[in-house]
């Protein structure tokens, strides 16, 4: 069977073409969320010989402002966008500490 054709979302007649819509969609952000854990590896290795411990409070706090001012601009609301990031970010830190070690053993960055 032909895959339906891709459409924008305001163009779609059937709900073939909605799921296959949101299919490349999540394929999409599977592929992003790989790239940004290949961020956070690089992070780790920096923070490592910088001895920067893997949470750094003044720089969470500036991503999470950075997605809520893009879920505004994007019609979402902020503060969902919020709680999906802060879990994002928590794992990307356990992600650093697993290769860093825990915190406690680092010196904190002036903020």
């Amino acid at each position: 069977m032909d895959e339906p054709e891709m459409r924008e979302a305001e163009d779609c007649r059937t709900m073939g073409e909605i799921r296959a819509g949101i299919d490349r969609i999540d394929t999409d952000l599977v592929r992003l969320f790989a790239e940004r854990a290949r961020y956070i590896d690089r992070a780790a290795r920096i923070k490592a010989e910088t001895d920067l411990p893997a949470r750094i409070g003044s720089r969470v706090e500036e991503v999470v402002a950075n997605v809520r001012r893009h879920a505004l601009r994007e019609g979402l609301p902020p503060d969902l966008v919020e709680k999906l990031w802060r879990r994002l970010i928590d794992w990307s830190i356990a992600r650093e500490e697993s290769h860093l070690g825990p915190d406690s053993l680092r010196r904190q960055p002036e903020e």
